[in-house]
């Protein structure tokens, strides 16, 4: 069989060709998702391949993402790709965090090691290939931030056109940076997230645009190797949770995926629970998850957060994410601006930055953990998505007791650590030091 884009919905399952321009099944309207054979060989033996490139200095292997290539095998020739060596993010051990959420022990997989700061870019590699693949000349993305630097990047350095659309004034300066330094044309559309994307979804099929959201199952092929990656790191031992930010919903989708996957090919043994936290003014997948009825997601009209990463009301994927949650024996939790603020501090004094919506990881774990669903003996690794200085106005304003929630009530400054204005003498200062 070869690789073909596969509708997601189990009543329907239509095939059609792996070239063949489509985000949504053209019978039944699903989403699609990349399906190809299994590879050849013995488990082992793939294992020992994988490591043995780490050590390999061709482009390709020095990728976090095509260096497992045997599990994305969507591509006829690699010389497609643009890598810009992204993947290769630590797992990171975090005692004081571990501590504020409740448990023996935590791990924090950080994407923010990535070439532009986040997970975007295992997707996003992926995504801008298939493009290159397409003979695309012009790339589009909707984005709160992280999306528009990736694609900015991947695609300039494809030498394609990127096209970025971002909801005015609800984008971080650090984010819209990197699109504009990366050469993307930007337009700020008067509207949210969820109604630009169904505008750009018209634009693109006028105007022969391919589009580089998450709806676009080869964004999914490359974020399914964070999953991967983080199993190899682990010597393969399968964590009890994972857990993870949920905004449009495609990491989830793209995890459970790699996971059921991995299984399958005899990776791992078996799967660990996914924990999907959102925020709690954009929590539709929550509600869904809650509902009696889950054959259909209430989007919220009027997301609200500060976490802007994961300010989305409508999530494009959500039939994948909550077949992987229901699949896993996972969970979805919603937590609060302030828990998310707090969150992000405890991280930050543990050495770690993070951006806020990947803090609301902890800020999860620390109520499932009060709870009782997560033990506080459980093997937990929380995905972190985004770097520190993809928000740097929100992290000065927490610290000097300024940072307004949505609504405008000014959140505590629980963990402030504000800088102090001395004047330029010795002692003052050492009396300050504590002399």
């Amino acid at each position: 069989m070869p690789a073909e884009l596969a509708c997601f919905e189990e009543r329907c399952r239509a095939r059609f060709p792996i070239t063949e321009i489509i985000y949504n099944c053209p019978r039944c309207g699903g989403l699609l998702e990349a399906v190809y054979p299994a590879p050849e060989g013995h488990p082992a033996d793939w294992k020992r391949m994988w490591r043995d490139r780490r050590m390999s200095n061709t482009p390709l292997d020095q990728s976090g993402v095509w260096r497992y290539r045997e599990l994305i095998g969507f591509l006829d020739d690699y010389r497609q790709v643009v890598t810009l060596r992204e993947g290769n993010t630590p797992l990171l051990d975090a005692p004081r965090a571990a501590q504020y959420g409740g448990l023996d022990r935590i791990t924090f997989k950080h994407q923010g090691f990535n070439p532009t700061g986040s997970f975007k870019d295992n997707g996003m590699t992926c995504g801008v290939a298939q493009a290159v693949r397409l003979g695309a000349r012009r790339v589009a993305c909707v984005s709160t931030g992280n999306t528009s630097a990736s694609m900015a990047a991947y695609a300039s350095a494809a030498g394609l056109d990127p096209i970025i659309f971002i909801p005015h004034g609800n984008i971080s300066f650090g984010k819209l940076a990197q699109a504009l330094e990366y050469g993307a044309r930007t337009f700020q559309v008067e509207a949210n997230f969820d109604q630009i994307l169904a505008l750009v979804r018209q634009l693109a099929e006028r105007l022969g645009i391919y589009l580089l959201n998450s709806i676009n199952p080869f964004r999914i092929e490359g974020q399914k190797t964070i999953m991967v990656e983080m199993m190899d790191q682990r010597d393969w031992r399968v964590p009890d949770w994972v857990v993870l930010p949920g905004g449009n919903l495609g990491n989830t989708s793209a995890f459970g995926k790699a996971l059921r996957e991995m299984k399958a090919l005899g990776l791992i043994g078996r799967l660990p629970r996914l924990a999907v936290i959102q925020a709690e003014g954009s929590a539709p997948f929550f509600d869904l998850y809650r509902a009696t009825d889950r054959s259909r997601l209430n989007a919220v009209t009027h997301p609200e957060t500060l976490a802007t990463a994961i300010k989305i009301g409508d999530p494009i994927s959500w039939p994948k994410a909550l077949h992987e949650v229901l699949t896993s024996g996972g969970v979805v939790e919603k937590v609060t601006e302030q828990e998310i603020a707090d969150a992000k501090a405890v991280i930050g004094r543990c050495g770690i930055g993070c951006e806020p919506a990947s803090a609301a990881t902890l800020a999860g774990i620390r109520k499932l953990t009060a709870a009782g669903t997560i033990a506080g003996s459980a093997d937990v690794v929380a995905v972190l998505t985004g770097n520190v200085l993809k928000d740097p106005d929100y992290i000065h304003r927490y610290h000097t007791g300024t940072l307004n929630a949505p609504d405008g009530t000014l959140l505590r400054s629980t963990f402030a650590n504000p800088p102090v204005l001395v004047p330029a003498e010795a002692n003052r200062i050492a009396a300050l030091l504590g002399e």
